[in-house]
């Protein structure tokens, strides 16, 4: 019976094992961390260090990086962030298809609907104000901003990956969410689980969101195609490439 199970198995793994590397260090290992960390924070009393990084935050900070904290907090915030991902989005729609543009915008919306329900059930109150230089309503986990940027940042490296700018526009986007991230801690108004929490529930989210319209939208799992300057102004050609397939 393993025998038979494992001669099964075995060719899958090896033509499918991309896939099946993905939802294992995208999906399920974030889930299970964060379900980990959940657990310890609300039945066992969290971290002690959660404060102590805070605390250690507070005693570096200088007028310059608190004014750029400030303006990460801004871009990265819901009068900011909504606009750009729009605005990325209609140029994704134009240039590339509308698949990647939809992407793009239901991980970000998804990412920000799954944050606010999260944030309801939790109720978890924001650090100490006297350690904070910002004083924000709503509660503290996960981290919204970091979900959001989060999203964004992963999205479009997913969006790229199968271009010539995919290294490139990965690392940009994970970069961005981790200084988003540090950024609210630095600030004062977010513990660091609730930053960790954040971004690991974005991963699982836009990673699964990716496998599952992929098999509908399959030009966001196919190579990018070679710049054909006759095809690009065809209209027939255009049509073609703007449909979600």
């Amino acid at each position: 019976m393993m025998h038979e199970i494992r001669s099964e198995l075995l060719p899958l793994l090896r033509v499918h094992w991309r896939l099946v590397l993905l939802v294992l260090l995208g999906v399920l290992g974030p889930l299970i961390l964060v379900a980990h960390v959940t657990d310890e924070i609300f039945r066992e009393g969290g971290y002690a260090w959660d404060q102590a990084i805070l605390a250690w935050y507070a005693a570096h900070r200088t007028p310059a990086l608190t004014s750029a904290a400030r303006d990460l907090a801004v871009i990265g915030g819901v009068g900011v962030l909504p606009v750009i991902t729009l605005v990325l989005a209609l140029l994704l729609a134009h240039y590339r298809s509308r698949a990647h543009a939809w992407f793009l915008v239901l991980a970000v919306a998804g990412a920000t609907v799954i944050n606010v329900l999260a944030k309801v059930a939790f109720q978890r109150p924001r650090p100490d104000q006297l350690v904070s230089v910002l004083v924000e309503p709503g509660y503290s986990f996960p981290s919204g901003h970091t979900m959001a940027n989060a999203a964004f940042g992963i999205a479009l490296g997913l969006v790229f990956w199968k271009g010539r700018w995919g290294w490139p526009v990965t690392l940009l986007g994970w970069a961005w969410a981790i200084l988003i991230g540090v950024s609210r801690n630095y600030l004062g108004v977010h513990y660091p689980t609730d930053v960790m929490v954040g971004f690991l529930s974005s991963v699982a989210w836009v990673v699964g969101l990716y496998l599952v319209v992929r098999r509908r939208w399959t030009v966001l799992a196919a190579p990018e195609a070679p710049a054909n300057p006759h095809h690009m102004t065809s209209p027939e050609g255009n049509a073609a490439v703007n449909q979600p397939r």
